[in-house]
């Protein structure tokens, strides 16, 4: 299977610059509800992806109050490489589910490193309920 079929394309994902502030992404995180979101740069290359507890214990660690104050700090500054890796659009379709047992979103790369959307598979976690239920079944 082709992973292009299952391509949400980048002109319909939200995504943040690196040279982005914390305020404009801290503020296109809420308008979209998100709770991470992938950081490009400004070729448009993949280089990470920020969740809340990235804009979180930023602003812990720089001891900062008020969304104005957010405007000296840039997204660049808090992105973690080894969260969220990408995968190439030839990756397997193999790979493609182990990433998403590990992954709420998979950025999808070219060859160059372009950022070009998300993987459209999604593994969601059990529910509490599900995995008692399993659990159950398991102990018969």
């Amino acid at each position: 299977m082709n992973i292009v079929m299952l391509l949400k394309p980048k002109e319909t994902v939200a995504y943040i610059y690196e040279d982005s502030t914390i305020r404009q992404a801290l503020e296109k995180m809420k308008a979209h509800s998100y709770t991470a979101v992938p950081v490009i740069d400004e070729y448009g290359k993949y280089v990470g992806t920020v969740s809340e507890g990235d804009f979180l214990w930023y602003i812990v660690e720089k001891q900062t109050q008020g969304m104005k104050s957010q405007e000296k700090y840039f997204v660049r500054d808090l992105i973690r490489t080894d969260f969220n890796p990408s995968v190439k659009i030839s990756v397997d379709m193999k790979e493609l589910y182990e990433r998403a047992l590990n992954q709420n979103f998979i950025p999808v790369t070219d060859d160059s490193g372009v950022f070009i959307g998300l993987s459209l598979i999604h593994i969601p976690e059990p529910t509490r309920q599900e995995a008692i239920s399993y659990a159950v079944f398991c102990l018969k």
